[in-house]
């Protein structure tokens, strides 16, 4: 699973700090998350070839999270897409792409498939063989939601030599894979955790902007791989986070706290803000396992 930050600022975009967008690789998958201005540069000079993109999900209808989209979905058609584009983001979203497509006589020559969010409860929105992504309804300003997603349990890993002590054919190592117990050369059943090891255990990762502090989110994000959560203000600034509905790195710790997640990432800074460290400095008060969401940085978990 890696998370490539695109930008992590919030409100206006600067030359060195971009609105939110970030991509998340997760079993085979490449997904955009939010899509403020300029998200199109930000993955040409990161060099990620946003051409696998299938799915994109908006968490809500401010301008430095979507504004980038009617560019990307525009330049997907100029060079040619033919794959289908699933964009999942608050009801008026189709509208408002969809009229400057209309104005600007661009439409695509590709399926783009709108997928309108309403509800106040978790919904899921996309599930395989592989991964779920479920919505996380967050308290903001506006209409908004959080995005989890979640590998499924992988296959049991074959113990080879165990699997050879045991004379197993090789026929049957598939079956032993998927969680069977199988019969060995002799007829006898070998039970599969003989022979087999646990899978690695399944990651997940709760996206979090924007918010206000929200602990009714802790119960679906229990035991989270890593919680993205945003970090507008510092508590010297708590007083503007409760009139603009969004958080401070505290709060954002706290979260994590209680939902005993693994990795805490902070982001959506104000531009008020000259220096980030103070930010996990202050989490760090609550929580140990803090990192600092940078454009263009890179984790790996």
């Amino acid at each position: 699973m890696t998370l490539t930050i695109l930008g992590c600022h919030s409100a206006t975009p600067r030359a060195n700090a971009h609105p939110t967008a970030q991509v998340l690789e997760m079993r085979g998958h490449l997904f955009l998350i939010d899509c403020g201005e300029g998200t199109q540069v930000q993955l040409r000079r990161f060099k990620l070839k946003f051409s696998r993109i299938r799915h994109i999900f908006i968490s809500h209808l401010h301008g430095d999270h979507f504004y980038g989209l009617i560019g990307l979905v525009s330049t997907f058609r100029l060079l040619g897409r033919e794959a289908d584009l699933h964009i999942y983001g608050p009801k008026g979203i189709k509208e408002a792409i969809i009229l400057q497509l209309k104005l600007s006589n661009s439409w695509t020559d590709y399926n783009l498939i709108f997928h309108e969010l309403e509800s106040d409860s978790p919904e899921v929105l996309f599930e395989d063989e592989n991964i779920s992504v479920t919505t996380i309804p967050l308290d903001h300003r506006v209409y908004t939601n959080g995005f989890l997603f979640q590998e499924k349990p992988g296959e049991r890993k074959l113990d080879l030599e165990a699997a050879v002590a045991a004379k197993i054919d090789t026929a049957y190592f598939r079956k032993l894979k998927q969680g069977f117990d199988v019969e060995n050369r002799k007829g006898d059943i070998i039970p599969n955790k003989q022979v087999t090891l646990d899978p690695e255990p399944p990651k997940s990762y709760a996206y979090c902007s924007d918010t206000a502090y929200y602990p009714e989110i802790v119960e679906q994000i229990k035991g989270a791989t890593v919680l993205y959560h945003e970090a507008t203000f510092l508590e010297s600034h708590q007083h503007l986070a409760e009139t603009t509905k969004h958080s401070t790195a505290k709060e954002a710790a706290s979260i994590a706290k209680r939902a005993e997640v693994g990795t805490l990432i902070l982001g959506h800074y104000s531009g008020r803000y000259s220096e980030l460290e103070a930010f996990r400095k202050e989490a760090m008060e609550v929580f140990e396992t803090v990192e600092l969401a940078e454009d263009g940085k890179s984790f790996k978990f």
